[in-house]
């Protein structure tokens, strides 16, 4: 900050000059004492100045409703919206967030830091503010192949930017307790430059999660139960409550929220494809739904608040209070969370819930580096087939809603030369990964159960961690088509019936990302879901969002990489045959 700035921050609160802008008749939300206040709030040069008695070249009348502070995600991966920077940041401007803290994990994993890079360089100059926690574990395991591997050395120029907070999610935790030399590296970098380090502590407990503490990490949004969450905040740690597509953990983890500890606790989405943003929302949502649970309006909006910032160390967002970023909305309704303003930095961006300008499509940034990303010889049939040495199989059941999965063993149908074939009846489904970066010729295979398709086959190029191609389908011929669909649209989602393409959308940047403005994508979305419907897919939660998750070997229990099945509590492979 400049000197004339301070200087006339300080004018302005005295009430020495007049404000740029004043907002009167506001029931101001205090998140510090979590009291409803009111007064004249002064906001210059993008800041309050105070709250009192005061007078400003503009005033915005409340009218009586509620002034509370923009709210902040703790935790989220743009790369899930399928949107770019920009565009993430006009879905999520009506419902009050201003301030995101993005981990670019699912695009490094391809392009390694250049998808960093990208992300920071898309995400300047907008009426938005997108935070980077840098990529811990790239690629997230030496199980399955990813597009690059990122050491310390090549995070630790990122630090000197501004919008870099930290070391995101790191999810290797058998590397962590075995002092992995790059691990620690990683870890006592972000420390040296003053930075955050997250965790990932999946099914972990007890002496686990102290070895995480004493590494210096303080968050986890892996929490699945109260007692999980309890044990959390008992050891020292911020715990993100995450609540997104396909994860769906608030509900279950509010009952261990009290007076006490709700000052650890914030909101995350982690997850969350378009759809689900524009229709249900973000942050709004998580606190929506823990007002609905129990949770005081003020403390839900504190944990979507003050609580972030400061677990983040943004000292001047959070709060509605001098010195603090002009950041706010205006709610017609506390308990609905009804949104009807929204102010960055003191300057209307939304009324009457919808953008009040349109920023434009983010074109500036080149992205021809960041294309060309799905590489794999053309699939053929017999590329799919699974040998099995018996009539069972080690299978992966779905668990609606949940980043987790079951191992279970069940009888299945074998053709005469011993090859698995998919059963509707059954809901047994050929599942394949398969090696899109190097031209490795890697294919995985395994059953799932639970998707619930009657035909035909889905493919998307969105597959955590290292975003392989993944496909499930009931039959060979649906699944070749699907594959070499993607390769041809070079990364996207597609579904196919009968040979047919019933629906697909296209996302040329990294295999994840569309450069299309969200409306459109947000239109395929909608025509993929009904594609989906004709396939009889399980409606209980989001088919391509779990089948992007199946590839993930972070979280139990059995999943698939392009390296084969995955016993994730074993950290080993296993065949798909079962004894």
């Amino acid at each position: 900050m400049e000197r004339n700035q301070l200087t006339r921050r300080i004018s302005v609160a005295s009430g020495k000059e007049p404000a740029d802008t004043v907002v009167k008749n506001g029931r101001i939300i205090d998140v510090f004492n979590g009291e409803i206040i009111e007064g004249d709030i002064a906001i210059v040069d993008g800041y309050f100045a105070g709250i009192g008695k005061y007078e400003g070249k503009n005033i915005v009348d409340a009218k009586g409703r509620y002034v509370v502070p923009a709210f902040i995600d703790g935790h989220v991966h743009i790369e899930s919206s399928l949107v770019t920077p920009s565009e993430f940041a006009k879905v999520l401007l009506p419902h009050g967030v201003t301030t995101v803290i993005a981990d670019p994990h699912e695009i490094a994993n391809v392009l390694g830091a250049a998808g960093i890079q990208y992300m920071l360089d898309s995400s300047e100059n907008l009426p938005f503010d997108i935070y980077i926690m840098l990529p811990s574990c790239v690629p997230a395991t030496s199980f399955e192949n990813s597009g690059a591997h990122l050491k310390a050395e090549h995070l630790s120029p990122f630090y000197q930017h501004s919008r870099v907070l930290g070391l995101a999610e790191v999810m290797n935790y058998p590397a962590v307790l075995n002092a992995d030399v790059d691990m620690l590296e990683k870890i006592m970098d972000a420390k040296k430059f003053g930075k955050k380090v997250d965790g990932h502590a999946a099914g972990l407990s007890g002496s686990d999660l102290n070895v995480y503490m004493a590494a210096g990490i303080r968050t986890d949004h892996e929490s699945t139960t109260a007692e999980e969450a309890k044990e959390r905040l008992k050891s020292g740690m911020f715990l993100m409550i995450r609540e997104g597509t396909v994860a769906k953990d608030l509900q279950k983890l509010i009952p261990a929220i009290n007076h006490h500890n709700a000052r650890r606790c914030l909101f995350v989405t982690d997850d969350k494809h378009l759809d689900d943003l524009v229709l249900e929302g973000s942050i709004d949502h998580n606190v929506r739904l823990a007002i609905t649970e129990g949770i005081s309006p003020i403390t839900a909006i504190q944990m979507a608040t003050i609580n972030a910032a400061e677990c983040f160390g943004l000292e001047d967002k959070g709060a509605i209070a001098a010195g603090y970023k002009a950041d706010f909305s205006l709610l017609e309704d506390l308990d609905a969370v009804k949104i009807s303003e929204v102010y960055k930095e003191g300057m209307a961006v939304v009324r009457d819930g919808k953008l009040i300008s349109d920023y434009g499509h983010n074109q500036k940034v080149n992205t021809d580096g960041l294309r060309q990303s799905v590489n794999f010889d053309d699939i053929i049939i017999s590329n799919l087939d699974i040998p099995l040495a018996s009539n069972k199989g080690n299978i992966i059941e779905i668990i609606p809603n949940s980043l987790v999965t079951l191992h279970i063993v069940e009888e299945v149908d074998v053709c005469g030369q011993g090859l698995f074939q998919p059963s509707t009846s059954a809901d047994q489904l050929k599942l394949a990964v398969i090696e899109r970066h190097h031209m490795t010729k890697q294919i995985g295979l395994g059953i799932v159960k639970g998707l619930g398709l009657k035909s035909g086959a889905i493919a998307t190029t969105i597959a955590h961690d290292s975003h392989n191609l993944i496909i499930a389908g009931t039959n060979n011929d649906d699944m070749v088509m699907a594959a070499n669909t993607i390769k041809d649209m070079q990364g996207g989602m597609a579904v196919v019936k009968q040979g047919q393409i019933l629906a697909s959308l296209e996302l040329p940047i990294a295999g994840l990302i569309s450069d299309r403005p969200y409306q459109e994508v947000y239109s395929s979305l909608k025509e993929l879901h009904l594609a989906l419907e004709k396939l009889g897919a399980n409606n209980e939660f989001n088919p391509f969002l779990t089948l992007s998750f199946l590839a993930l070997p972070v979280i139990s229990e059995l999943k698939l990489t392009d390296k084969g099945l995955f016993k994730v509590s074993k950290f080993e492979h296993i065949d798909i045959s079962a004894d």
